[in-house]
């Protein structure tokens, strides 16, 4: 199951209520998503707020079981954000892997091990300063999270995840279908300047040079298969 990119509600689970962990869910929860925490440690619930209205799931973040009480089978996306680095790349993996649910990241605390995870498709962050950050940007690539945004705040760099329909189109035919240009890519770790016959590939992540009035329009064409046609762009052609 994919991001919904029209602007609706979406259910994340969040393995790990440490610090990270308890600021994701707030964060995500703040922007009116639907969150569930899972830890094994029912202390670490107490880092949420009296007012969280999200789940909390004591229990082991790669357990299969855990995971379905977690709402994982109608998830959206996945944060595997605990102090272990194992467990994270244990539970990513089960996740992706068992249950389907492309949108999921790792919290990696060794960076050379989060390079070869990378390479092996599964998102990663390892920067603790910004990691939070980060995951959202990972979790929710609708704008929310700008990389980078111009100080008269006309125009915003986005980190946009698109639909797997459009592996194998090149670049440069999603930057005719989005009307945006898409100055570099990040593949399996290494960022990247597409040139003509760069094709994107599954796994990478587009970023997008956007203003911030067509942020929506942008992201709902890559966010959607091909042959989708958004309002006002039906004269184009297909990928």
């Amino acid at each position: 199951m994919g991001i919904d990119r029209t602007g609706g509600v979406v259910h994340i689970v969040i393995m790990g209520c440490g610090r990270l962990g308890s600021m994701l869910a707030i964060g995500l929860e703040k922007r009116g998503h639907s969150v569930a925490v899972i830890d094994q440690d029912p202390a670490a619930f107490r880092r949420l707020p009296d007012h969280f209205q999200g789940g909390t799931v004591e229990g082991i973040g790669f357990d299969r079981d855990v995971l379905r009480r977690a709402g994982i089978e109608h998830a959206d996306g996945f944060a595997a954000v605990s102090s272990g680095d194992n467990s994270n790349i244990l539970a990513a993996r089960v996740v992706r892997e068992e249950f389907q649910v492309e949108n999921v990241v790792a919290r990696i605390y060794d960076q050379g091990r989060a390079e070869v995870y990378e390479r092996l498709g599964i998102p990663t962050v390892a920067t603790i300063r910004w990691a939070a950050r980060q995951v959202l940007r990972r979790l929710l690539p609708e704008g929310s999270e700008p990389v980078w945004r111009d100080p008269s705040g006309q125009v915003r760099l986005l980190q946009v995840h698109a639909h797997p329909d459009w592996i194998g189109a090149r670049i440069s035919k999603l930057q005719e279908r989005c009307g945006a240009p898409l100055p570099f890519i990040l593949r399996a770790g290494t960022g990247m300047v597409p040139h003509a016959g760069t094709v994107f590939q599954a796994g990478d992540l587009l970023y997008a040079a956007v203003e911030n009035d067509r942020v929506g329009e942008v992201e709902t064409i890559l966010g959607n298969p091909p042959s989708h046609r958004p309002e006002g762009r039906q004269s184009e052609g297909r990928a």
